[in-house]
């Protein structure tokens, strides 16, 4: 399986996110923010960083970069996507994800270790791990806040569409402390914490995070 992992002006994760897809056994494509073309990849990493300097709003500027145009249609397709922190932001201001993500209560910068209770397995990402099931990655963002009006609140959490949580703490405010949410068909998922930095033991808090990147290919070989 090939997945495809996008670099703009300003990320600073798409190399964790190339090796976490190399452990899960897959091969890493770079995906340039300025091309028109996914190189016949099988999914998308969006990873973290402040693309474009976070002007505007975080992931406003990155969420038109022609790169995203044919995400946004490769998602149409099914194509499973993923969204990291940044790209979290970006697939929400690219309209893939519904709510924004603002500035964080208390408007501190966090990083720590955090631990997250995963809601659902139904995704194209989370299909390796069980519901229910706790993992503990790193977290670091200032604008990691998730919002969204009652209604779209009331969807999510109806629909099964909210995949991760915070336990232990709420880092940023988040409403219904959201660490992570899905579009209606479980192939788009995004999330603010780090499971690229918890793939091994020698550089992050445990190896949570590899489930996200080995659920993709089980997915997409059964389809």
């Amino acid at each position: 399986m090939r997945i495809g992992v996008i670099t703009f002006p300003g990320t600073l994760d798409d190399v964790d996110a190339a090796r976490a897809v190399r452990y899960a056994g897959a091969e890493a494509v770079a995906l340039w923010h300025a091309d028109r073309d996914l190189k016949g990849v099988d999914a998308v990493v969006v990873p973290g960083g402040f693309s474009y300097g976070d002007y505007l709003r975080a992931g406003a500027i990155a969420s038109i970069a022609p790169i995203m145009t044919e995400v946004v249609a490769a998602a149409g397709r099914a194509m499973p996507v993923l969204g990291i922190c940044n790209g979290f932001q970006i697939l929400c201001e690219a309209g893939l994800l519904p709510g924004a993500l603002v500035r964080n209560a208390g408007l501190h910068f966090v990083c720590r270790d955090q631990r997250l209770r995963l809601e659902t397995s139904s995704t194209s990402w989370t299909g390796d791990l069980t519901a229910g099931q706790e993992i503990l990655v790193p977290i670091k963002n200032a604008e990691g806040r998730y919002v969204a009006d009652a209604a779209t609140l009331a969807e999510l959490e109806d629909a099964g569409r909210v995949v991760f949580r915070y336990v232990g703490g709420n880092p940023n405010g988040a409403m219904n402390d959201i660490a992570g949410i899905s579009s209606a068909d479980g192939r788009v998922v995004g999330l603010m914490p780090h499971p690229e930095h918890a793939i091994d033991t020698l550089t992050g808090p445990s190896t949570d995070g590899l489930g996200l990147f080995t659920s993709v290919l089980r997915a997409a070989a059964a389809a």
